[in-house]
């Protein structure tokens, strides 16, 4: 008998609830509720509105009982964000967004009590504004009244596991994101926490991949009308589960889980924290089966999808597919910008502040919106070509083929703009790479695959993907270096 698999896969910006079904050859995959997630700034704070997203669950858990049912659940997210829960199991408030400014100068004061280089090499994690480690120690030294009130920080799939189930536990791979994990031990790096006064109660037990939370609630159940199946605990930060859907049979290979963030990197069987490592400031992730995603973070298709929300604000109603002509249409290699600038982290004019960089770092400013369309595109290549390099220099190895995997598969011009940037052959797909992984671990865990290697074989058999051969090299080669003095 088939398997029917409900997978939830949250993104930045928007949400969906996936019934995939396999038949013991192919997974087949069928969107049953699409939502956005929009964030709301209150008082000056950034929040995710988790009640309204916890709702539209809810919603698609209906909408799969009517319309077969299903035998387990699983929810993959963003890193790096929390709830707080108090002794009585409430939720404290909303959890705040990753690109709210409070975090702004937080890396340089936990820097006087941990040392960069040491918090670097008991983490093996790229240092960023945002990580949870940053967002804890705010909360320590400018709410610490929070911290007081709270008994758990729950990761947001590990808090809908939760508010599903009633059980807390933390899954991983997204623990992995915090740098409040000590890869080596697999377990919470207590003695840092220690040092930033950052209470130990906070932390839950941290489970597998392919493990189990706990049964959906009684209350659930009947709410709903849903089966009582298990919420298991896929790959669930949804990077983690991008990476179970490369199709490659290769054990080394690079990828990069292409959406509002870019993650460029290959999978280890263990993390590398070096000196090299840490100039690159590569990060190492955990995968499914306590892997290592050792890659980069990079600001991804949030660039683009930024520019139109400005544009749409000031009344161009534009397409995606009406920036990439207009970026075609635009003469190439005029500008750059360094995608993961600070200036283009926060919501707002992304193309004023294409512009205002250009214009700060002595270069031609592009003048309309095909030109800061090209400019984003060829940055974005070249960033990957940046890091395909240092990928190259830390591991050693030459890799013959990039697996793009992901939303940003369907923009055909990055695709090409990246085999033409790093110069090699690049295989697009499966799109729907996140939703893919969150349905085979679920199947792991149910027994329906024996190993990650047959997974991937049914998830290349149940795709179609697209092939890119480099077609203007040389003119990279020439503008690389304009590039790289950006950096």
């Amino acid at each position: 008998m088939s398997k029917r698999i409900l997978a939830f896969d949250f993104g930045a910006s928007s949400g969906r609830a996936i019934l995939g079904t396999y038949d013991g050859g192919r997974i087949q995959m069928e969107e049953v509720h699409r939502f956005s997630n929009d964030p709301v700034n209150v008082a000056g704070v950034f929040h995710w509105d988790v009640l309204r997203l916890f709702h539209e669950i809810k919603q698609g858990i209906t909408k799969a009982v009517h319309v077969g049912g299903f035998d387990a659940i699983g929810i993959d997210t963003w890193g790096v964000d929390f709830g707080l829960i108090d002794k009585k199991g409430r939720l404290i408030n909303n959890p705040v967004h990753y690109r709210d400014v409070r975090t702004v100068g937080m890396m340089e004061k936990v820097f006087e009590t941990i040392p960069k280089d040491e918090l670097y090499g008991r983490t093996g994690i790229q240092f960023a504004a945002f990580n949870t480690i940053f967002q804890l120690a705010y909360l320590q030294q400018n709410e610490p009244e929070i911290l007081a009130q709270a008994d758990k920080m729950l990761l947001m799939p590990d808090l809908f596991a939760y508010l599903l189930t009633g059980m807390m536990r933390a899954e991983y791979t997204n623990v992995s994101t915090t740098q409040c994990l000590d890869p080596i031990t697999g377990d919470w790096a207590y003695d840092l926490l220690d040092r930033l006064q950052i209470p130990r109660r906070l932390f839950p037990p941290i489970i597998d991949a392919g493990e189990t939370y706990g049964l959906l609630s009684d209350a659930i159940c009947e709410e709903l009308g849903a089966p009582k199946v298990p919420v298991i605990a896929v790959a669930t930060h949804d990077t983690g589960s991008a990476v179970v859907s490369v199709p490659s049979s290769e054990k080394d290979f690079i990828f990069i889980s292409c959406g509002t963030w870019s993650l460029f990197g290959t999978e280890l069987a263990k993390p590398v924290i070096n000196e090299t490592s840490f100039k690159f400031n590569v990060t190492n992730e955990g995968g499914y089966g306590r892997t290592t995603r050792f890659l980069k973070n990079i600001m991804g298709l949030w660039l683009i999808q930024e520019s139109r929300r400005q544009w749409i604000r000031e009344g161009f109603d534009v397409s995606y597919g009406d920036l990439e002509k207009e970026a075609l249409a635009c003469e190439p290699f005029r500008c750059f910008i360094n995608p993961d600038a600070d200036d283009f982290v926060a919501p707002g004019n992304l193309p004023k502040r294409v512009q205002e960089f250009c214009r700060r770092t002595g270069q031609y400013v592009p003048q309309n919106r095909g030109e800061i369309m090209r400019c984003i595109y060829e940055s974005l290549a070249m960033k990957y070509r940046y890091t395909f390099r240092a990928i190259h220099e830390v591991m050693g190895l030459d890799y013959k083929t990039i697996h793009m995997i992901g939303g940003g598969t369907k923009d055909r011009l990055l695709c090409q703009m990246t085999a033409d940037a790093c110069n090699t052959h690049v295989i697009a797909g499966p799109i729907e790479a996140t939703a893919t992984g969150n349905i085979a671990v679920q199947l792991l865990a149910l027994g329906e695959l024996k190993d990650l290697t047959e997974a991937r074989k049914i998830i290349a058999l149940s795709e179609d993907p697209k092939f890119y051969e480099p077609q203007n090299a040389t003119a990279y080669d020439d503008a690389y270096s304009r590039f790289e003095a950006l950096l």
